[in-house]
């Protein structure tokens, strides 16, 4: 089988923590080049920028875009008017209306895009929607709360406008629930608090339902310290499933599943398959539930944050 020939674009704390290992790890897909303004390997072909690169660069096949969202639109357009392949890290992009002619760029050019929902990779997601599957679903809580200045620690461009602030881990919590859950969700109210000095809210609390009326709130907030919290808890006729940073599954009392995070490993295999026929996996679903919670917050302002 030939390799896939993949170029990362955009080398921060993401691409460096995850995507250089999930792809190492892989079978089937080699990293061939990097473009970055301020990163590198050694031993790789470097670019500053995506033009560059698909102008001198080596000969790839693809491109994964871990850039900030605001910039991804005009490069997948780009990458894929070259013909390539393009991997979108999560979240796909600023807007959601950006996304539909990136897709029909790609069926038009035989490409795959693949937006990459990472936390439905985890390895206790699919055994939950399973074990959902079967059972009556009276209510769903989630608690997803971080440390803004672990997890993008100096990354100014989560706090501006298409940064998503808070929402760039809670849409992780939203792709997870999204998939487990039987029936499509919408938001019905939201509450957002933007720091006084930031364009993009650093908490939010949702409440959201499905069309047979399932009570669904979450919690999303940047501010935590010491342990993090990226827990969903489903109660439902046969006891409650509680789902722990998508690694940990405990249902009824019993531990179903305790591993260890393989999501990228996961994205990628996906990926490969994808490109082997020029097929797209773009679900749009997370995304929307982030917007439609913009168009319905109710806004408070709170004290400045510095990173």
């Amino acid at each position: 089988m030939t390799e896939l020939r993949i170029a990362i674009v955009g080398f921060g704390k993401i691409a460096r923590d995850q995507h250089v290992p999930a792809i190492a790890a892989t079978p089937g897909v080699k990293l061939a080049a990097i473009a970055s303004r301020n990163a590198s390997l050694p031993d790789l072909p470097h670019f500053t920028t995506l033009e560059d690169l698909l102008r001198d660069g080596p000969p790839i096949d693809a491109v994964a875009l871990c850039t900030p969202p605001q910039v991804r639109r005009v490069q997948a357009a780009a990458a894929l008017a070259a013909g390539r392949h393009v991997m979108l890290e999560k979240p796909p992009g600023a807007t959601v209306s950006e996304l539909d002619p990136l897709i029909a760029s790609a069926a038009l050019g035989g490409r795959t895009l693949f937006a990459t929902w990472h936390s439905r990779f985890a390895p206790a997601v699919e055994p939950a929607r399973r074990w959902l599957a079967s059972r009556r679903i009276d209510s769903v809580e989630v608690n997803w709360k971080e440390d803004v200045r672990v997890w993008h620690p100096g990354q100014g461009w989560i706090w501006e406008p298409g940064g998503f602030g808070v929402f760039d881990p809670g849409i992780n919590a939203l792709s997870i629930l999204t998939h487990i859950l039987p029936r499509p969700l919408f938001v019905t109210a939201a509450e957002l608090d933007f720091p006084s000095n930031r364009a993009a809210p650093i908490a939010a609390r949702l409440a959201l339902t499905d069309d047979a009326g399932l009570p669904v709130t979450a919690e999303f907030d940047f501010r935590q310290t010491g342990p993090q919290s990226w827990d969903i808890i489903v109660q439902t006729d046969r006891g409650p499933l509680t789902l722990c940073g998508g690694t940990r599954l405990v249902a009824s009392g019993e531990v179903l599943i305790d591993a260890t995070e393989t999501e990228y490993c996961g994205v990628y295999r996906r990926f490969v398959d994808l490109t082997a026929t020029g097929a797209s996996d773009v679900d749009l679903t997370p995304l929307q539930l982030v917007a439609d919670a913009f168009l319905l917050g109710r806004r408070h302002t709170v004290e400045p944050f510095e990173d």
